[in-house]
């Protein structure tokens, strides 16, 4: 029993071992004689998931207001550069994406919260479901030094493996809150 993709859907295929008239052809490479193997058209898991994944929009959420940016309208936005250290590639990176205040402050998030405003939390989800945590006040320039940006490109070219967009921070050992593949950001007051 195997899995093969077809286009954007997996199909379960039974091989069933039965012999062949002669001019029947069987599974790929139990070809007739005189025929050559088939290419394998099987692909890796992560040439699977590229494919079948589509270009995500990023939404974000402040209560009852929204906004849905795709790629290509986050790529027409100003971008910020910086360079971190990845823990997991073991190397310096340079990131470029828009500042993440610069999206939620048109849905009503201050740029520079005091008192309860400091109860606003974001929480960032991947298409994998994978959701980190930030308060407002880290992802704000005029409460902290760390950088937090919706990242489009990574040394100069789009994302790939982890995109079309991810978030991500400076000022952290380990990239554990840079989300992979960003497609919602809901605001929160923590009560």
């Amino acid at each position: 029993m195997q899995l093969r993709p077809i286009g954007i859907v997996w199909v379960l295929a039974l091989s069933i071992s039965a012999p062949l008239a002669f001019g029947q052809t069987g599974p790929a490479n139990d070809r007739p004689m005189g025929h050559p193997p088939l290419p394998d058209t099987t692909m890796s898991k992560m040439q699977a998931d590229r494919a079948i994944a589509p270009l995500a929009s990023l939404k974000i959420v402040v209560g009852e207001k929204s906004a849905e940016w795709t790629p290509a309208a986050l790529a027409a936005r100003p971008h910020t550069s910086f360079t971190v250290y990845n823990e997991h590639a073991k190397a310096n990176q340079t990131y470029s994406g828009v500042p993440l205040i610069e999206l939620l402050a048109p849905l009503g998030v201050p740029e520079k919260p005091h008192g309860k405003e400091l109860k606003l939390c974001l929480v960032a989800e991947g298409a994998d479901g994978y959701k980190v945590v930030y308060s407002v006040a880290e992802v704000t320039p005029d409460v902290h030094d760390a950088q937090v940006i919706v990242a489009d490109t990574l040394d100069g070219k789009p994302l790939t493996d982890s995109g079309p967009l991810q978030l991500v921070a400076t000022g952290e050992k380990r990239p554990a809150r840079w989300v992979k593949n960003l497609t919602n950001i809901h605001v929160l007051t923590v009560e």
